[in-house]
């Protein structure tokens, strides 16, 4: 099971920018790293650059900054660029309270565990 601890940001509705969120942690469970490496698996056998997997949140144990509080809609988005056969992936979903984007930094797969 890997824990990670990593930055990240919000945009709300019509806004321009991002903005700095602080340190949202939440864990990739062996179910969903196993997912993580199909996904990249499937990247690199297609054309596509990108794809979404839904996750359960009830197994994330997501633990947002104070002044984020609850997301919702929270996926990993998986992508990678065209000349690198290694996939990255971050957490997005929306905050409760004003619907907000919320999304982690990116983590290479391969350095799952």
């Amino acid at each position: 099971m890997n824990r990670f601890g990593i930055e990240a940001w919000y945009k709300p509705e019509g806004a321009d920018k991002s903005a700095p969120l602080g340190l949202i942690r939440f864990r990739v469970t062996p179910d969903m790293h196993l997912k993580l490496s199909d996904a990249e698996d499937q990247l690199n056998d297609s054309d596509k650059l990108e794809l979404d997997i839904d996750i359960e949140q009830a197994g994330l144990e997501l633990e947002t900054p104070p002044e984020c509080g609850a997301l919702k809609d929270c996926k990993f988005h998986v992508y990678h660029h065209k000349n690198d056969p290694r996939a990255h992936f971050f957490l997005v979903g929306h905050r409760v309270s004003d619907n907000a984007l919320v999304y982690s930094n990116a983590i290479v797969i391969d350095q799952l565990g």
